[in-house]
Formats: C-alpha cells, structure tokens, sequence
C-alpha cells in the first residue's frame, strides 16, 4: 500500500490570502498546504479520499492516472470542491465512478450539485462529472473496488465526519474527539493519519495537545498530523514532536508493506 498525502492544509489553504506571518510568507515547500486529502495505491487499485477544492492541481502533479473509488470524510466545501474535476477521469476511463458517503454527506451532495446528480433538460457544453453516490454504514466493513474498507464515525462539533481503515491504515480527519467504541478498532496500525488543525482549541477539530494525546493512546507505528493551519511551521514543530510523530506535508508519500489481511487489522 502507498499512502500520498495530497493535500495538508486547514479549509483556507496556507499561506492565507493576505496573511503576512512567518508560515505564510515561508519559502519552504512544506508550509505550503493544499486542502486536505490523500491518494491510496493498494493492490493495484487507486482510491482518493476527499475531493479538495485544489484536486486538479493535486492530480497533476501526482500524476494520477485513474480513480477506481472516492471516499468521502463528510460534505464540507474544502473537502467536496473538487468534485467537478472528476469528469477528467470519466473521460480517460469512459466510465461511471463510484463515490461512498454516509447519510449527511448522501443528503448535501445533490444540492450542492444538482448539475452532476440532479440535472435537467439536455447537457450542453464540455459534459459534467459522472459519479454514483453509494451508502456506507459506520462500524462495518464495505468494499470499494473489491478494498476493504471500515468507516468510524467521529464528531465533528455537532456532526459526524467518517473515519476511515484501510489495511493497516486509518485516516482520520476534521474530528473533535475519537470516541471510546472507536479505539478497539484502531488497534496495529501502521500508519495514522490525524487531524491537527492548531495548537488552540477548537470546538469543531483537534489541537496539537489532543492529538498527541490519542497518537499515544492509538499507538500506531507511525503518526502524520494533517489539516495543519498557518499556526504549523514544518521545520520549527517538528522539533516539538516524538519520534513516532511528524507533520504532513503535501506530496509525503509512505509505503506500508503489510498485506489487507494482516490478522491484527479488525
């Protein structure tokens, strides 16, 4: 399996627009944060977890050369924006693509797209994103592209956002806390991936402290704390971190080279 960090960064990207801090006006790559998501290779298949509003400029860049399934976390803008993009691939696969979602993510996506789920009259113009909406249920495993996949569900304020386990893999972002029923099911991990949004607290995601918090709890081989703000300079919190823990950065890429059927995976 081969995790690649897509997108790092916070709803507003950093830098800011307009923002003259230290981070936003840093010449290192690693402060320079797309909207959050990442592209897992995993027996052969390529699935895409969210669809940021900078997915074109992310596929590009990576090179992504199909999609066999979307993950969707939850239908906020930052991590659904992208979505139109998906008719490049509809293009090059001359085929339908199947996106997963839970019930609130179900419900918003037609409205915010009713061009793409809800369209009317005859389709003018260079064509729109073929996508099928399918249903998950939290704690139960599902299969995207014949992967298996377990979705958590984890608050986000007063919504639910879903978690998602992979193999040996979890990707757990835009939360607020992880629930006691879901820690049992987060146990051999190889590879975390977990909201970090500022060293503040915040009613809607964690801060640094509580994640570091659950990384030890979770106690996964190794810890990538993503959806960073501006607070985050790479160089400078890295020094802050344990050994088992770092801060994403777009294009980070780690392989996992335990099989789907690890027999500690739930």
């Amino acid at each position: 399996m081969r995790i690649t960090v897509l997108g790092s960064g916070t709803s507003t990207g950093v830098p800011l627009i307009h923002c003259r801090c230290r981070v936003c006006r840093s010449t290192d790559p690693r402060n320079d944060r797309t909207r959050t998501s990442v592209w897992v290779r995993v027996a052969g298949k390529s699935l895409l977890i969210d669809i940021s509003p900078d997915f074109r400029r992310q596929a590009l860049r990576h090179r992504i050369p199909r999609l066999d399934g979307i993950l969707i976390t939850h239908p906020h803008a930052d991590h659904i924006g992208g979505l139109d993009e998906i008719r490049s691939f509809n293009f090059i696969q001359k085929e339908r693509i199947a996106a997963w979602g839970h019930d609130w993510t179900l419900e918003e996506l037609p409205s915010r797209y009713p061009y793409i789920f809800k369209p009317t009259g005859k389709v003018e113009g260079g064509g729109i994103a073929q996508v099928d909406l399918r249903p998950f249920h939290w704690n139960r495993r599902f299969k995207v592209a014949g992967i298996p996949v377990l979705a958590l569900r984890l608050p986000h304020g007063s919504r639910s956002t879903a978690g998602f386990r992979i193999g040996d893999f979890a990707y757990l972002t835009d939360c607020s806390e992880i629930p006691a029923e879901a820690m049992p099911r987060l146990r051999g991990l190889e590879l975390l991936v977990l909201d970090c949004l500022k060293f503040a607290e915040h009613d809607t995601h964690l801060n640094f402290e509580r994640a570091l918090d659950y990384a030890a709890r979770i106690g996964a081989k190794k810890t990538v704390l993503t959806h960073l703000s501006h607070d985050f300079d790479y160089v400078r919190d890295s020094r802050r971190l344990p050994k088992t823990v770092a801060l994403a950065y777009d294009g980070l890429t780690i392989n996992i080279r335990k099989s789907l059927k690890s027999r500690r995976s739930p």
